[in-house]
């Protein structure tokens, strides 16, 4: 190539290739600086860049060619043929007068979340490493865009960390070949550079613009008109957005939810909602599996034990798997006092908290150690609006392609919780035109607390799928209900026959009948139903067989179990007030105004229940809180 020089002469233009060149940034005809790699036999082998050579053949070479030319000797060379198989032929460039300039590299970025297609071919991504993964083999670096994430892999040799000055939130420039292995795509890495902070900076724009568009929520409506779901719809819109983000950024979400119906019927639908835009997002197959984890918490709230467990895996997968820690998505529980321990143990590491609960709330200790809380109360409203009446609305909000597989399950939570919603009716009727009866509806609820008693500490995923018929198989769900509902239906009767005769009854001041039994002595331990299940048993049946107010109380050495129809109990504020009477009782727990449990130290039982009975005793008479739901 030339161009005019000042004198009316002719200067010809030689390239300078930038290290990271390749044979994009060449054509056929131009001069390029070239240094010597290798004299052989049948010529001269040259480099242009680190990823551009050819060959000088003998041919174009004078006779004495190997004493004339050395390895790391410069020349200029023109570029004559580029052949169909990717080799290079050059000559020596006989120029009188050249100057050089310096060719910058240059490349199409290619998108990590657009590769299918284009499985053989070398591609350019920048992005951020999201995870450092070292195998056996290769390394595994997850490298996302605007567009998703997509694993890129090195090898130096077998378990060494290649490129090991790339680190966990480096901004990238990615050269290799798209490869697709076990159904997944990924790309094999030829080159692997961190961006100067200039180009870090405005990839890391890119990004944080691409991001904020893509984590908006769908704009979806109520699958009911309800003024107190409409209250709450801004607070969970956010929270789809903050989820949304999280995996977006590749960040792993570690969901808890209290082991009951209505935690299940909050924690599937968002799990499956979550793993459809995981996979939508990532390259990887196995995506979902490393960034999503759904656990069940037997307690309602976050006990010690499971954050220090949560914690330790999250460690543990930071430091074997080069993740990011997780955000912390509670469920059905995490809004009261008792959970402030174990959320100020993850303060001490970058653990987001994000709640949606229904239970009574304690914001003053609780909101300043999470970023989200959502709840019923705090806008007026209370336990009737059930966790998973509000999360089958964030799922749709994740992901509304959900909506024809959730009309049934804001009913089975309302079941699940004794919810006396007035919009319970609709819920109902949308399950109803989904093709389920309000007795299969009730069999539903009872298989979910059946399996959720044996599952104990696991997820049960395909099971809990199965048995909420999301995601799952209907027809295997229609035969699988109502032989779980059947045996639950069995052990409860087993139960019922065993306690009943033990049930002891008053009629308090205001009228309630007030029952009591103690579960420790006079129920089967270590099966179905527990202690907090067989004290809803019997409560349910008196309810059915006086028709009138009632407060049923289940007990053990430390610890009782409370339920009401037809009267409004306080029960925070109970266990408040029974802290102040008795200092060394160690009371605490929670609930809302119809369920709920306590703990308290083993002397200090009698005094305790005492004490509670007088308050039960006090607690005003509300029809609106009377049953309306039968079998």
């Amino acid at each position: 190539m030339t161009d005019g020089s000042s004198d009316g002469g002719v200067t010809s233009v030689v390239y300078q290739l930038a290290a990271e060149c390749t044979v994009e940034d060449i054509e056929a005809g131009e001069c390029y600086t070239a240094t010597v790699n290798g004299v052989v036999d049948y010529g001269v082998f040259v480099d242009l860049s680190d990823h551009v050579s050819g060959l000088l053949h003998e041919s174009v070479l004078p006779s004495d060619y190997d004493d004339e030319y050395g390895v790391g000797d410069e020349l200029v060379v023109e570029l004559t043929e580029i052949r169909e198989n990717g080799d290079l032929g050059f000559e020596v460039a006989d120029l009188d007068d050249y100057e050089i300039e310096e060719r910058a590299f240059s490349y199409e970025r290619a998108a990590a979340g657009a590769l299918d297609g284009r499985v053989g071919e070398t591609v350019h991504l920048e992005g951020e490493v999201v995870q450092v993964k070292q195998t056996g083999g290769p390394t595994i670096f997850r490298v996302r865009d605007e567009t998703g994430a997509v694993p890129c892999t090195a090898f130096e040799e077998a378990g060494v960390r290649a490129y090991p000055d790339i680190d966990l939130d480096a901004v990238v420039h990615v050269t290799g070949e798209v490869e697709e292995r076990e159904g997944a795509l990924q790309v094999e890495i030829s080159a692997l550079e961190e961006l100067s902070e200039g180009e870090a900076t405005h990839v890391r724009e890119r990004l944080a613009a691409a991001v904020a568009e893509r984590s908006e929520p769908a704009d979806v409506d109520p699958l009911v008109e309800w003024p107190a779901m409409q209250e709450l719809y801004p607070d969970l819109r956010e929270v789809a957005r903050q989820l949304r983000r999280t995996v977006l950024e590749s960040r792993p979400i570690r969901m808890r939810h209290h082991a009951d119906g209505d935690g299940m019927c909050a924690s599937v639908p968002v799990q499956l909602a979550l793993e459809r835009f995981i996979d939508e997002t990532h390259e990887d197959a196995e995506a979902k599996r490393h960034l999503l984890k759904r656990l069940p918490s037997k307690a309602p709230y976050y006990e010690m034990e499971d954050a220090t467990r949560d914690l330790n895996f999250a460690l543990e997968d930071q430091a074997r798997h080069g993740q990011k820690l997780p955000l912390l998505l509670m469920l059905d529980n995490g809004s009261t006092e008792e959970d402030t321990p174990a959320y100020e143990t993850l303060t001490h590491y970058d653990i987001p908290i994000v709640v949606v609960d229904h239970h009574h709330p304690d914001p003053e200790a609780v909101d300043p150690l999470v970023d989200a809380h959502v709840n019923p109360y705090l806008h007026g409203e209370d336990y009737r609006v059930t966790t998973g009446m509000m999360c089958v609305e964030l799922a749709r909000m994740i992901d509304p392609s959900l909506d024809d597989e959730l009309d049934h399950v804001p009913a089975v939570a309302g079941i699940s919780d004794r919810s006396k919603a007035e919009a319970m009716s609709d819920y109902l009727e949308l399950a109803h035109d989904a093709g389920y009866t309000d007795e299969f509806l009730h069999d539903v609820s009872e298989a979910l607390d059946y399996e959720a008693f044996w599952l104990r500490y696991s997820a049960g995923r395909d099971l809990i799928n199965d048995v909420l018929n999301v995601g799952s198989d209907a027809e295997r769900h229609r035969e699988l209900v109502p032989w779980l509902a059947e045996k639950a239906q069995r052990d409860v009767d087993l139960q019922l026959d065993a306690a009943m005769p033990h049930v002891e009854h008053e009629t308090v001041d205001s009228g309630a009948h007030l029952y009591r039994i103690d579960v420790e002595n006079y129920a089967h331990r270590f099966t179905y139903p527990a202690p907090g299940k067989t004290t809803g048993e019997i409560h349910d049946r008196k309810v059915e067989e006086t028709g009138e107010p009632v407060i049923t109380i289940g007990y053990g050495p430390d610890f009782a179990v409370l339920r009401s129809d037809g009267v409004r109990m306080d029960i925070p504020q109970m266990v408040s007030d029974l802290n102040d009477e008795f200092p060394g009782a160690g009371v605490s727990g929670g609930g809302h105004l119809v369920v709920g449990s306590i703990r308290f130290v083993n002397g200090m039982r009698e005094e305790v229940l005492d004490a509670l009975v007088e308050k039960m005793a006090d607690a005003e008479i509300d029809e609106e809180l009377h049953s309306t739901l039968t079998r």
